[in-house]
């Protein structure tokens, strides 16, 4: 995940605002600091993998779908149906 960035939304309370008042304004300096929104984007944020590290996975799922041939071809393990089916509408 990235590093937490430093910003502030910073409020001073004023003489006659009531609480309400206060946390109202907060909200709209944080909001308007772009915050949430970046919060939000980087939520779900994954690192892109590296060339390298797809072909080690790429190699590791060939070499996967191999040995469940030789073992279906054996006998040692069932053929699996094909995913899905139809769907009714």
């Amino acid at each position: 995940m990235l590093p937490p960035m430093a910003i502030n939304a910073e409020v001073q309370k004023n003489d006659n605002e009531t609480a309400v008042n206060l946390i109202r304004r907060f909200s709209k300096r944080v909001q308007g600091a772009g915050l949430i929104q970046r919060m939000r984007s980087r939520r779900y944020f994954a690192r892109i993998k590296s060339g390298q590290m797809r072909r080690k996975q790429t190699l590791k799922a060939i070499k996967r779908r191999e040995e469940v041939k030789e073992l279906i071809k054996l006998g040692k393990m069932l053929e699996r149906p094909a995913r899905g089916g139809f769907r009714r509408r």
